[in-house]
């Protein structure tokens, strides 16, 4: 089982990640592959879930007077700061791996996760329940850890979320390398403090600095172990980046996109 692998170290703007997110997606449907991609982002950017409404989650004003860069999701859940961290995303319509439920397909990239941090030397666990405050609430992402996400002594590391159409499936998910509590409380409405927020980081875990370069490697290796998959190095083609170009520019760096309010179909 081969699957196919993107690493992206030099960060790239908001609206494009999640336009390659898609194409891959699109990609994943309409051959049998399973594509599985780590990047950064080129500066901090909130990305919103498909289905939030930007002016009950998001300080666009605070955005706005300080470079943060705001995009919408195709994929549910609640508002991520991404910033210091590394983010993933693995597309496939491969049943036999994956199974036809969003749940079940979650909690194995889940456990492939738990595989990689702990190839990092750490020990995590799955979120047994979702906090029905946190549930029904606009908390961001990283204030709880919810049900099947990845928490180390309560506090979450990895926040994830999925878009799925039958089989088809994208994941992307936040992998935090660092922690900035402060910020992520006050790009947040209607205001979070800073102490409210039940996050931790692959540094904060480890006691010592790790940057994107020597966390990926344990984390593709964690996929491999789990999945018993190989890999081959994948980079987007001239037809590809003009494929992303066109969805990056027809949605995701729209502003009709990114602050209409959407209607909830995916976790």
């Amino acid at each position: 089982m081969t699957w196919q692998l993107i690493v992206e170290p030099e960060p790239l703007p908001g609206s494009w990640n999640m336009a390659v997110d898609e194409h891959l997606l699109r990609l994943a449907g309409s051959s049998p592959r399973t594509f599985l991609r780590f990047y950064r982002w080129e500066r901090p950017t909130a990305s919103l879930g498909y289905s939030q409404d930007a002016s009950r989650v998001v300080d666009v004003d605070f955005c706005r007077a300080h470079d943060i860069d705001i995009v919408r999701r195709m994929t549910g859940g609640k508002l991520v700061l991404h910033d210091r961290e590394v983010t993933y995303s693995l597309a496939s319509a491969d049943v036999s791996i994956f199974t036809e439920t969003l749940r079940e397909s979650y909690r194995l990239i889940s456990r492939a996760l738990l595989a990689g941090l702990a190839r990092l030397g750490i020990t995590a666990r799955l979120a047994e329940t979702s906090p029905p405050a946190y549930v029904r609430s606009t908390m961001p992402c990283f204030a709880f850890p919810a049900r099947d996400e990845i928490e180390i002594g309560g506090r979450k590391i990895v926040g994830s979320a999925q878009k799925r159409n039958g089989p088809l499936f994208l994941q992307h998910g936040s992998i935090l390398l660092e922690t900035d509590e402060a910020l992520l409380a006050a790009v947040s409405r209607p205001g979070e403090s800073a102490e409210s927020l039940g996050m931790t980081s692959i540094s904060e875990s480890l006691g010592r600095p790790v940057d994107f370069d020597a966390a990926v490697g344990p984390l593709v290796q964690g996929f491999a172990d789990f999945f018993g998959a190989g890999f081959d190095r994948f980079a987007l083609g001239p037809a590809d980046r003009e494929a992303a170009r066109l969805i990056q520019a027809s949605k995701y760096a729209s502003d009709e996109w990114t602050f209409r309010r959407g209607s909830p179909s995916a976790r």
